[in-house]
């Protein structure tokens, strides 16, 4: 049985955010808490055996009373808008308690007994608090959990015991354990395992304070992502709510703003991910200027879909035993970002802002019942300090999501070292074999160009697909906006270049491309060279067979203001490369970043110098 302490305790915390809800007019979010509130000191109550009649009994029962009348009172008042669906609490917490015995049977299917003993335990004993359920396939459910919990445990029971099991003896006889496997604290890698270090492979004390001061980012703590972290809590008796609170808005969403709902508030049954992958078509960017970072999930969600492998969604927990991303009616995610020279834990709640109208004020999926866009962007926001998001670029986004190696590469038509001919062969071939991701901006565009064009000013647009058919060289571009496209050759408009033979080839009818825009279009890579600045490839780790990394801080007051005068002062380092074989040798610098401010004004920056036998040979920007 819970302990009537705890019981209470958690009481508190769900009547504080009730109050707290109440006084902003969240009828609906209050009246879950303060509900929640209640049904936990009426239980905190009959722990202890305390009647009504009794002085503490009495004040538990008053108390929950109080709250209850609240609650009638704030759901007979509350406004037909704040109802966008009228999520009912026992299939809520159905939906939770198929949840925990999920997990547990996952684990369980997995060979992890210790694991696997703890979920039964703790799914046993939340669905217990609700006898009012405990019937039908749920009471089966329950009692086959726990004879496999008392199985691997290695408890016998005998024939008797088992056909006199029943409700109240499964609230008695519930398993219980806090078992907590001792796992190592390695870096969890993804696409990155597979790489041979080369050096030492442990961390100096030197690098352990550089990442433990680069672990706080905008005053929040974000550690490393260990092995361990597989083995998070997602389960509480209240929904959870970030300790960090709410995200900042940005202007725009203020405008617009209602309040902040669930998942379970705005559709019948949330998922994160609908179908077997992604549909990079799904994901709409609406008023946070985040255009790059929703460009790179178009792409991640294209490569998905396309190779059959998973990048951004693997990086969303708690997960099925099959390591798909899914719905956590507590409302707790998990999500692993590439932050600061290593993969890191970001912990976020479901909460997300809407409007009056009940529409989400972030990005979202076209699937209503969809939200792995929504989660993962609130993430990455909530990293850089909220959704009043200064910009970025596809390179860092890219990586972030999905540690791939990034390059950047201008357009420069004008400078001899420009290759074009390269450029697209590498974009071709490459793209086809899944070995790079790729988003293209705009830059500063007139108001006559930009009408004439479609295009938008300084504006990351998605890379699906690059094909040169029949001579003619062509990318397939998304724009984040859903809609909104390119105007000139080979757009649906264009009546000239579109033969029937390259419709056939490509599966593309312009005619029907022009009834409904959804931000998708063709575009021949000439016209890209002259409208677009700038292409953004990050590089799949997995073409790689080594690896080194070293994390060092470095005063740059020390030294001369400019590298012209001297940069004898700078941290140095020399490699040896053996005659016997040649290859690429790849450099990625990062500079840790800690405070939104220092990411905004983006004054300070950091580049390589390459010597070759003590020559400059090389200048990387």
């Amino acid at each position: 049985m819970s302990n009537p302490d705890e019981l209470i305790d958690n009481a508190v915390e769900a009547a504080k955010k009730a109050v707290h809800y109440d006084e902003q007019g969240e009828s609906k979010i209050s009246v879950y808490y303060y509900e929640a509130a209640a049904r936990l000191l009426e239980q905190a109550a009959n722990a202890t055996h305390q009647e009504k009649t009794d002085e503490k009994g009495k004040q538990l029962f008053e108390k929950a009373q109080e709250y209850k009348n609240r609650a009638s009172e704030l759901t007979n008042k509350s406004p037909v808008e704040n109802k966008i669906v009228g999520s009912d609490s026992n299939k809520t917490t159905l939906k939770q308690c198929y949840f925990l015995l999920q997990q547990a049977i996952d684990e369980d299917e997995q060979g992890d007994k210790e694991d696997a003993v703890e979920l039964y335990a703790k799914a046993i004993e939340y669905i217990t608090q609700f006898p009012d359920l405990m019937q039908g396939d749920l009471k089966a459910l329950i009692l086959q959990a726990l004879d496999r919990a008392e199985e691997l445990k290695g408890i016998k029971k005998s024939q008797s015991e088992e056909q006199s099991l029943s409700t109240d003896s499964v609230v008695q006889q519930k398993a219980t354990t806090s078992i907590a496997k001792d796992k190592p604290r390695d870096l969890l890698k993804g696409f990155s395992a597979h790489l041979q270090i080369t050096g030492q492979d442990t961390y100096t004390e030197e690098e352990k304070l550089v990442l433990l001061h680069s672990s706080n980012i905008n005053g929040r703590e974000y550690v490393p992502f260990m092995n361990v972290d597989l083995t998070e809590r997602f389960q509480y008796s209240i929904p959870f709510s970030d300790r960090d609170g709410h995200l900042t808005l940005s202007p725009k969403q203020k405008r617009n703003f209602h309040r902040f709902a669930r998942p379970e508030e705005l559709c019948s049954d949330p998922c994160i991910v609908y179908g077997p992958a992604p549909s990079y078509l799904s994901i709409k960017q609406t008023v946070i200027s985040d255009c790059s970072f929703v460009a790179s999930l178009a792409v991640s969600a294209s490569y998905e879909k396309r190779f059959g492998r998973k990048l951004v969604t693997a990086i969303i927990y708690p997960q099925s035993k099959d390591k798909k991303p899914i719905y956590n009616p507590f409302g707790k995610y998990m999500i692993k970002l590439h932050i600061n020279g290593v993969p890191r834990k970001v912990i976020i709640d479901d909460i997300l802002p809407i409007d009056r109208y009940g529409r989400l004020l972030c990005s979202y999926s076209s699937n209503k019942n969809e939200f792995w866009i929504s989660l993962l962007e609130k993430a990455y926001m909530k990293v850089m300090g909220g959704y009043d998001f200064p910009g970025s670029n596809s390179n860092i986004d890219l990586h972030a999501l999905t540690g791939w190696v990034p390059e950047r590469v201008a357009i420069r038509l004008s400078e001899p070292d420009f290759n074009r001919d390269s450029l697209f062969n590498t974009l071709e071939s490459r793209l086809t074999n899944g070995d790079v991701l790729v988003t293209v901006a705009t830059g500063e565009l007139t108001e006559n160009e930009a009408e004439r064009s479609g295009l938008v000013p300084t504006h990351a647009y998605a890379v699906m697909d690059v094909q040169t058919v029949k001579g003619v060289r062509l990318l397939k571009l998304k724009n984040p906006w859903s809609h909104l496209r390119w105007r000139g050759n080979y757009s649906e408009l264009d009546t000239r270049h579109w033969t029937p033979e390259l419709q056939n080839i490509l599966n593309y009818d312009p005619n029907s491309a022009a009834q409904f825009d959804n931000g998708v279009f063709w575009i021949d890579y000439d016209s890209v060279l002259r409208f677009f600045d700038v292409f953004y490839m990050n590089w799949n780790p997995e073409l790689f067979k080594y690896t080194y990394c070293l994390h060092q801080s470095w005063c740059a007051g020390k030294g001369p203001v400019k590298d012209l005068y001297t940069v004898a002062c700078n941290p140095q380092y020399s490699l040896d490369v053996g005659n016997s074989t040649s290859g690429a040798i790849w450099l990625l610098l990062t500079r840790h970043i800690t405070e939104i401010e220092d990411f905004r004004e983006n004054k300070e920056y950091i580049t390589l110098y390459v010597y070759k036998n003590g020559k400059k040979s090389l200048l990387s920007l």
